[in-house]
């Protein structure tokens, strides 16, 4: 019996720049063990504009998959699925069982574990699901003892199954593999090379996941994951995981790597030794570890394991928060024990910062319980981190998935509320064939669902989506300047963000309208980093008319001091009087630089920036000409500012007129 493997379709744009990691495992695993297995990545076809969007993506993918089993059989067609993308595998199976009847449909992942009973019996067109970690028991499945024309699941733990009769049959949890490091390395061959996956988005980041660890131990409301894997963690040997990590800079487009374990941390002493290990290599080699981002817990991330982990090449990790109120996040199972204060987690969310790892800071709107005073300390809590750390923001709406607590509470009392689409289901559940099973079992497909049994109801809801569409950009852009707006105002983010609606104006706009000296600076140091950001590291502007010198950066000149300003907003204390001063605003490739200068280097920089003949006399009663001081300042500091522009295609350097 031979296996095609293949993830169902999305147009989740992060999903479908990256192969799949755990059908790359799982194909190296079969194949290690005799089985002919094949893989397809849909979501990637999808993407490359192999497969139609919307109605027909289900013909139109089985057909793909068809035209991948050749004549030499019997085959067996498994699908992974995600719980937004059951639906179209469901559409896909359907249309597979009607071109080839014979052909056995396998449905996996997390996407229907949960529901594997539910699937089985709404669906006759699916033979099995497989529930949990696919390796021992598709190895069982397709090996010797069972090897023949038919599959025979009978007895088999972690499948349930349909019998000739129709009768289904549940069997015991599979045991998952007591050793992580038994997993195959990734089957790269068998799907397409990494850069055709990058080419289709753009991407330069060159983001490789790996499979580093599975599962998690806790047992969070709104999350299925824990579950999946019930609620067992394992990680990756850290020599394991850096000769993996070592093998990816041999792979065209690889540039740094994801760490797809969900709790990073949580097994300290492995995380520890991981740093340990790539920094031990790096000096060996002389090469800098690959960049890598994870997931973590903020309560699993201590100062020391935070800077170590920076020092190892971690870049970014996103932390699961949910919620400001400890009450929440009780009432959802999300207790964070260590960092329970919110100074602890501020604490440690500079420390990232410092640390050179960006911080994505994951929260939930809507969790049951949540009331008005909840929504405001979650908000408060992004400013907050926002000011300590350049933290990126990802604001969700509550989501009852099967497969979790609140799936199982909440599924009958929530429903598909139109043009509020659940993150959870973004990409996926496009066509028509997909609407027609999610509005027929609602249930089943509850990841298209919004908890409305909550005091506001639809209303309520349709505030948190433009809540999370929106706000999160003004407090990632403008952090100090709403901080500022607060201490004027008395509002806080929520205050603010409802003014700008009510009023139809931009933050921007209102703020400049209150005509606050302290205010206004700091909002023109956030556009003038904005636009620092945009113009990209290295983006200079000529220094002057006919000068083949450019200034990397944006000079600006304030009222007061910067740095007074943030030990303010942190620390509080008094408000910083005035205190002018001229700052330089410039990208670079670890972000935006500020820097405050001096008084004598501004002077020389506006001369620079005039016409020859206007600078003339100034540049005489210094005892210098142009050039000597262009020489001079390159030779300083301010060479940072100052750089010879770039010689034109197939020329040199322009020459000014003398």
């Amino acid at each position: 019996m031979r296996l095609l493997l293949a993830s169902a379709p999305h147009a989740d744009t992060f999903g479908y720049s990256m192969p799949p990691p755990g059908l790359l495992r799982l194909g190296g695993w079969l194949r290690e063990r005799g089985t002919e297995v094949r893989l397809e990545d849909l979501a990637h076809r999808l993407a490359a504009g192999n497969l139609p969007e919307g109605d027909g993506l289900g013909t139109a993918s089985a057909r793909l998959l068809l035209a991948r089993i050749d004549a030499a059989g019997p085959w067996c067609l498994g699908l992974s699925t995600m719980g937004a993308t059951l639906p179209i595998a469901l559409v896909i199976a359907r249309e597979v069982r009607d071109l080839a009847p014979d052909l056995p449909i396998l449905l996996g992942g997390p996407g229907v574990s949960a529901v594997d009973r539910e699937v089985l019996e709404r669906f006759p067109f699916i033979d099995a699901v497989l529930r949990g970690e696919g390796e021992l028991p598709l190895a069982e499945l397709f090996g010797e003892e069972r090897r023949g024309p038919t599959l025979d699941f009978a007895g088999l733990a972690g499948f349930t199954w349909r019998d000739a009769a129709g009768a289904i049959h549940r069997e015991p949890d599979a045991r998952p593999l007591d050793d992580l490091d038994q997993v195959a390395p990734p089957a790269w061959d068998l799907l397409p090379p990494l850069a055709d996956y990058k080419a289709i988005t753009g991407s330069t980041d060159g983001l490789v996941p790996v499979d580093s660890g599975r599962g998690c131990s806790f047992d969070c409301s709104f999350c299925s994951i824990p579950r999946f894997w019930s609620r067992r963690s394992r990680c990756l040997s850290p020599e394991r995981l850096c000769d993996e990590l070592d093998a990816l800079r041999h792979l065209d487009g690889a540039r740094s790597a994801y760490l797809c374990h969900d709790i990073f941390g949580a097994n300290r002493a492995n995380a520890w030794d991981l740093c340990n290990e790539l920094l031990a290599r790096a000096e060996r080699t002389g090469r800098a570890p690959l960049p890598w981002e994870v997931r973590a817990r903020i309560d699993h991330l201590d100062p020391e394991l935070i800077e170590r982990m920076g020092a190892a090449g971690c870049y970014r990790v996103l932390l699961g928060i949910e919620s400001a109120s400890a009450a929440v996040r009780q009432r959802a199972s999300k207790n964070l024990h260590a960092a329970e204060d919110p100074a602890v987690m501020l604490e440690r969310i500079a420390a990232l910062g410092q640390a050179g790892i960006m911080p994505i800071l994951s929260l939930i709107l809507g969790l049951p319980g949540e009331d008005e005073a909840d929504l405001r300390a979650t908000l408060d809590l992004c400013l907050e981190a926002s000011l300590r750390a350049p933290a990126q923001l990802s604001l969700h709406l509550v989501n009852p998935q099967p497969g979790c607590a609140l799936g199982e509470d909440e599924a009958a009392a929530s429903r598909p509320v139109e043009g509020i689409a659940p993150d959870m289901a973004l990409g996926a559940g496009l066509g028509a064939p997909e609407r027609a099973l999610i509005d027929a079992h609602p249930t089943l497909f509850s990841t298209w669902s919004l908890l409305t049994a909550q005091p506001g109801g639809e209303a309520h809801l349709a505030e948190l989506a433009s809540i999370a569409k929106s706000l999160p950009a003004l407090l990632m852009r403008f952090p100090r300047s709403v901080a500022v707006w607060r201490d004027l105002t008395g509002e806080d983010p929520l205050d603010a963000w409802r003014r700008t609606r009510a009023e139809g104006i931009s933050f921007e706009g209102l703020a400049r309208a209150r005509r606050d000296d302290l205010l206004d600076d700091t909002l023109a140091w956030e556009q003038a980093k904005v636009r620092a950001a945009a113009r990209g590291p290295g983006a200079g502007r000529a220094l002057g008319p006919g000068c083949d010198f450019e200034l990397c950066a944006e000079l600006l000149e304030l009222g007061h001091d910067l740095t007074e300003l943030d030990a303010w907003l942190t620390h509080g204390g008094d408000r910083p009087a005035p205190h002018p001063g001229t700052y330089a605003i410039s990208a670079g490739e670890a972000g935006v630089l500020t820097q405050r200068l001096a008084p004598d280097l501004v002077r020389l920089l506006r001369l620079l920036q005039l016409e020859e003949d206007e600078a003339a006399p100034a540049l005489r009663e210094l005892g210098v000409s142009r050039e000597e001081l262009l020489d001079h300042l390159t030779g300083l500091e301010a060479g940072t500012l100052l750089r010879r522009r770039p010689a034109p295609q197939g020329g040199s350097p322009t020459v000014p007129p003398r």
